[in-house]
């Protein structure tokens, strides 16, 4: 990962700045430059991953379609604009190759050199070209104007607030504005801003017309999409590894990224030490794929003291992700202790598109892509929020290859009455679209699919609730859950995490939109609990 930072304004002083920055800088413990642009200033800590050189460091300025190469303290005064950006631009040579015949010259093999001559060529255009996971934000010092954006699923974080100056302030993470504004909102995925508004320039939810391909052409679209959506991700110089929780999705890539490799893939898997359901089956792919494979395993206290580092590190309360996130927190801090590996590979983003166990209750097609929009629209509070917190406070960084846009957007197309659970088995097309390759054993390719939570351990979520159990009386929460009213707390487990919350981010509250639940409108649904162990067709996913 990295962490930017640019906050507008005057009266800010370098060592405010410099403290804000600082809050993040396990997302980039490489390097770390804050810079004064003319209103202003701009910040990034660096984790190196593509273009290694000093060279690579960001802010990167431009004038007269060169890179400016200044001492890393004050830009020079005629520069014409500089960016920072936590993001891999996917394409990216060839992207610089066409500027580079446009009279462009850079002087690093970083893929984010490029986004200011993009601009100088196209404005705000630039955005729907990029192929790309990104946050970044621009300042054009010849028209005064600040320009921010970020991906459509919004994979890389981003946050904004107005200070009391009515300046905007932009970073990685609400942990560094908390002080400087008075509330935080995560910045709109698939949108940019400039002149104080925010525009949308790609919403992959939005389907103009429903594709007309049978089950075989979709199981072969989706097959050949997702393998270059792996392809591209393993572009990096530096060593790259792969969680690996024996589920389908996290199978898969790693099935795919075995395929495409010519070395043993380095693969991880978490368990508790008693009850952990997922390690003899991410064993299994292994031995299968013939990985160099991890096994790390944890305890109940491991568990509990993990607790308020994670929702420190992910800005939620939201019940569903702090479970999942305590797993693949203490993975990826194994991963970091451990190894020399900084890219990591993850499943994310399957279940969105393809379907959960609680969308087998959708009563309709025309519910069910409903549904798949809501989740995509809000993924960046949920699911990816929690891969990204959790792998880059452990400084590595992550990628998605089933965010892949070229990929998201067709699978978004597919007629909804073929994706829905017609077969018996959820995720069907998905299943059936890797069936000849053999990429991965044939019992997991159509394997059910267990909670994450659950996969580590059904022990991890009882543990939790048993722990805030022994918290709190039950007149003690009954008064505790008075205090909040966005969101309240409906049990004793999730007003602990809400406690924590407010304990580093007091006030905040409505940057998560609410709790990750099932749909309560549909029958089946109207549970109390957002784990998939409570619905009635859970059956074999957790075993």
């Amino acid at each position: 990962m990295c962490s930017i930072l640019g906050l507008m304004g005057e009266d800010i002083s370098r060592e405010e700045a410099e403290k804000a920055l600082k809050e993040t800088i396990t997302r980039g413990p490489d390097d770390s430059r804050l810079v004064k642009i003319k209103n202003g200033w701009f910040g990034f800590n660096r984790l190196s991953i593509m273009g290694l050189t000093p060279e690579g460091m960001q802010p990167f300025a431009y004038k007269e379609k060169k890179t400016v190469v200044y001492d890393g303290k004050e830009l020079p005064e005629d520069y014409e604009m500089t960016v920072v950006c936590n993001g891999e631009i996917y394409g990216f040579r060839k992207l610089k190759e066409e500027l580079i015949e446009k009279g462009y010259s850079f002087v690093s093999d970083s893929d984010c050199e490029i986004l200011p001559a993009l601009y100088k060529e196209y404005g705000t255009e630039m955005f729907v070209k990029l192929d790309a996971e990104f946050a970044m934000i621009l300042y054009d010092a010849k028209e005064d104007q600040l320009i921010a954006a970020r991906d459509p699923i919004g994979i890389r974080p981003l946050y904004y607030g107005i200070r009391e100056s009515g300046e905007y302030a932009f970073a990685s993470e609400p942990k560094n504005l908390i002080g400087l504004v008075e509330t935080i909102w995560p910045f709109p995925p698939g949108h940019y801003f400039k002149d104080g508004e925010f525009k949308k320039y790609r919403d992959l939810s939005v389907v103009m017309h429903y594709s007309k391909d049978d089950v075989d052409e979709i199981g072969k679209k989706i097959h050949d999409l997702l393998m270059k959506g792996v392809e591209k991700r393993l572009d990096s110089d530096t060593p790259v590894g792969f969680l690996l929780s024996g589920g389908l999705d996290s199978s898969l890539v790693c099935g795919m990224a075995a395929k495409l490799l010519d070395k043993p893939l380095q693969t991880w898997a978490i368990g508790m030490d008693v009850d952990a359901i997922d390690l003899k089956y991410a064993k299994e792919v292994a031995d299968y794929i013939g990985s160099d494979h991890h096994e790390v395993i944890i305890s109940k206290q491991d568990v509990i003291d993990a607790l308020e580092p994670v929702i420190k590190a992910l800005g939620t309360y939201d019940i569903t992700t702090v479970r999942a996130s305590i797993g693949m927190y203490l993975v990826c801090k194994s991963i970091h202790e451990t190894s020399d590996v900084r890219v990591i590979l993850t499943g994310e983003i399957s279940d969105e598109i393809f379907g959960y166990k609680y969308t087998d209750f959708a009563p309709n097609a025309e519910e069910f892509q409903r549904e798949a929009e809501k989740r995509i629209h809000e993924i960046h509070m949920y699911d990816v929020l929690r891969a990204d917190r959790c792998i880059s406070v452990n400084s590595l960084e992550a990628r998605v290859p089933f965010g892949d846009l070229d990929f998201a957007e067709y699978c978004m197309s597919i007629d909804p009455e073929k994706k829905m659970n017609r077969y018996g088995k959820g995720k069907y097309l998905l299943r059936h679209a890797f069936e000849e390759d053999a990429l991965i054993p044939e019992s997991i390719l159509w394997r059910e699919k267990a909670a994450f939570s659950d996969a580590v351990g059904h022990s991890l979520k009882d543990d939790l609730a048993e722990y805030a159990e022994s918290l709190y009386t039950d007149a003690e929460y009954e008064e505790g859950i008075k205090k909040y009213t966005h969101a309240q707390p409906f049990t004793k487990e999730s007003l602990l995490y809400r406690d924590i919350f407010e304990k580093y981010y007091p006030g905040q509250s409505e940057m998560v939109a609410d709790f990750w639940m099932p749909n309560k409108n549909w029958e089946g649904c109207d549970v109390k609990d957002p784990s998939a162990r409570v619905l009635s067709n859970y059956g074999e996913s957790g075993k």
